[in-house]
């Protein structure tokens, strides 16, 4: 309180004291007690409402002990149950939250982890992958700051995310693993991995990869075979020692049919062997009979064009040939799609047989077009040509609705070259992506698709993309949601197909360690995206005819369901929509494939290593009672003692309202019983 406020506070008394008196004490007709009890109480009202007019403040404060945290993070994989390890976790997490001691000391929370991180409500041990990095990382976020030493339920054996001893490298607090299983090496064989092409062209050979381990002292022979059906299509023998533990084959397989193939890898097991799970994979190729031809006419060379290619054949079912305006004139029928690089007068020919074929074309336009030139060889869109280059970034229309297409970051892309002036399109058209200046959107198209009478065209305007690509590896690791997105634009274009109300897609075949989506695009009477349906999806399994129904989420611009809780097997499917008789049907196949059953052991040496990284201790779930008591006894982890201080307003305290009521009522009270009246 401040030395103005009390003095207010004084005044305020003296003031109080004064009126008082002068009512009861110089004017009052009252004598005795009842001049006194009534200028008292007058007093105290006076006094309260002036104190309430100069509201003085006053500080509180309040203490409070903070226990340490104690995060116990649990392994919820599929690979704990295979090595047998789902009791012990459960007896030792029931240990934990009966400990009376450990949980007065330690302020203690639950999560568990495998496919993704959460907070532990039960245990099913089921899940498909395990991600202990993720699980590491996110609670050293969230007790960022705080005194949390983390104990981890686990084998150590990660099969997805970055590696955690790295991960672990970061962590502010010991780690503390338990392991769940044993060092003891048993003797395996093991298929590692399978590397192949997810699509063949019919008549073809396509390359098979196979990686073989062995962990074991003797020599051993065995034999590896590939079979189809109940055709075997590869077999040869393989032998390893200590010493020559692993084999890498490369073979090729014929591409028969058109269709999903589906293979079996096996390396025939010792008779000794623990786990046989890890012997067999089965893996599956897609073979067509005819690839989507795209011609890249250009008269320039630039970085852009090695970004198409890259991004158009990260897909094997497609093909890109590039040509000079005037090799192209000739061969235009050979491709499903043209793609036109920064046009100029140079290109007449090309546009006049496009025209001629009514081939589907997409302009790809930037500093060095010719708008002059394409403003008049085509009706369908102009710009205003001004001579003078801007940069502009993209922003994704959220209504597009001609194809599903996902958010991969367009907005923190690098801006892009193109030449100042007004866009506009004259035809039918929807803008997939707008341009923006310093993040406001100029009303300008960047890439728009255009589609009358069955040809479909676009129009990029920009160039420099390539950068997009290598901003998206840099920020995912991964080329492929760049080139997915240019593929599904490809797709698009390269096709005539009629649009249909409904449009469902699926891939042929699934892993069921992987994620299963299906996704549509429903759109009204208009063809425009109708975000207001009720989308189901009805998949039946065509060996045991059962039929889930599985309703669809709506995301920005498609429908989509996740079907990763579908068992291995062959389904089809119908789309459906909700008072409509509109319905899209397909199928596809989940392949057989769990990384949790290829683990003999824990992988002991790694979590000891993020243990003494740490600080840390590894303890066994037979050590259980001395990890409890190293963390009783720590001295490290001791409460902590907050104090907090609030400065209150005297106008929030509600009990002198109610005082001044009292006084008042006390008042009136006395007076009347007094008849004063």
């Amino acid at each position: 309180m401040t030395t103005e406020t009390i003095l207010y506070i004084i005044v305020a008394g003296v003031l109080s004291i004064a009126l008082a008196v002068f009512m009861y004490g110089y004017r009052s007709k009252q004598t005795g007690p009842l001049r006194w009890v009534f200028g008292i109480l007058r007093f105290i009202t006076l006094f309260a409402i002036l104190l309430l007019i100069i509201n003085p403040k006053f500080k509180s404060e309040t203490y409070t002990i903070e226990k340490p945290k104690l995060p116990v993070l649990i392994d919820n994989s599929a690979s704990v149950g295979e090595l047998g390890q789902t009791g012990n976790a459960s007896e030792l997490l029931q240990k934990l939250k009966e400990n009376s001691d450990l949980n007065d000391k330690f302020d203690i929370s639950y999560y568990s982890f495998g496919n993704d991180f959460r907070e532990n409500d039960s245990l099913s041990f089921d899940e498909k992958n395990t991600n202990i990095s993720k699980a590491l990382s996110s609670v050293n976020e969230l007790f960022k700051n705080q005194t949390a030493p983390t104990i981890i339920l686990t084998d150590g054996n990660q099969t997805l995310g970055n590696d955690y001893e790295f991960s672990s490298a970061t962590f502010k607090n010991p780690i503390y693993p338990v392991i769940l299983g044993d060092s003891i090496k048993y003797t395996d064989l093991k298929i590692e991995q399978l590397n192949t092409n997810r699509y063949a062209f019919l008549k073809n050979q396509f390359p098979v990869e196979a990686m073989l381990n062995y962990s074991g002292t003797n020599p051993v022979n065995s034999e590896f075979v590939v079979t189809l059906g109940a055709v075997t299509v590869y077999r040869t023998n393989v032998s390893f020692t200590e010493n020559e533990s692993s084999k890498t084959l490369n073979f090729t397989l014929p591409a028969n049919s058109v269709g999903l193939q589906k293979f079996t890898a096996q390396l025939l097991p010792l008779a000794d062997e623990k786990n046989k799970a890890n012997n067999n994979k089965q893996f599956a190729v897609e073979v067509i009979d005819q690839a989507t031809n795209v011609l890249v006419v250009n008269k320039i060379t630039h970085p852009d064009l090695g970004a198409i290619n890259k991004a158009i054949t990260s897909n094997e079912q497609r093909t890109v040939s590039f040509k000079k305006p005037a090799e192209a004139v000739g061969v235009l029928n050979d491709y499903q799609l043209v793609i036109l690089y920064q046009p100029d007068r140079s290109f007449a020919p090309v546009f006049t047989e496009i025209e001629k074929l009514n081939k589907n074309a997409w302009v790809i336009s930037g500093l060095q077009t010719d708008w002059y030139f394409l403003n008049g060889v085509q009706d369908s869109y102009k710009k205003e040509s001004s001579n003078q280059s801007e940069d502009v970034q993209a922003e994704l229309n959220s209504n597009y609705g001609t194809f599903a297409v996902e958010d991969i970051g367009f907005e923190d892309f690098p801006p892009l070259h193109t030449e100042f002036g007004t866009l506009t399109i004259s035809v039918p058209n929807e803008v997939m992506l707008e341009q923006t200046v310093s993040g406001i959107t100029n009303g300008n198209p960047l890439l728009a698709t255009l589609e009358i009478n069955g040809k479909r065209d676009a129009i990029w305007d920009g160039e420099g993309f390539w950068r997009w690509r290598a901003r998206s590896f840099l920020e995912t690791e991964s080329f492929q949601s760049f080139d997915d997105f240019i593929g599904n634009l490809v797709q698009y274009l390269a096709s005539n197909k009629r649009r249909n109300r409904l449009e469902v897609s699926s891939e042929m075949f699934y892993y069921n360690n992987s994620p299963i989506k299906v996704s549509a695009q429903y759109f009204d009477k208009n063809y425009s995206f109708d975000n207001r349906a009720s989308l189901n999806i009805s998949v039946k399994n065509t060996e045991t005819d059962k039929q889930t129904v599985f309703p669809m989420l709506l995301r920005n611009n498609y429908y989509e369901v996740d079907l990763n809780s579908l068992p291995a097997g062959e389904y089809n499917y119908t789309v459906s929509v909700s008072k409509e008789a509109v319905s899209g049907s397909g199928n596809f196949t989940i392949l057989d494939f769990n990384v949790e059953q290829q683990f003999l052991n824990a992988d002991v040496s790694k979590l000891r290593r993020i243990a003494q990284n740490t600080n840390g201790k590894s303890y066994y779930t037979t050590q259980s009672d001395s990890l409890i008591k190293a963390l009783i006894e720590n001295t490290n982890f001791q409460n902590i003692e907050r104090s907090e201080q609030k400065v209150v307003p005297l106008i929030d305290w509600k009990y002198l309202l109610a005082f001044i009521v009292l006084a008042l009522a006390a008042e009136w009270f006395i007076r009347k019983y007094n008849g004063l009246i």
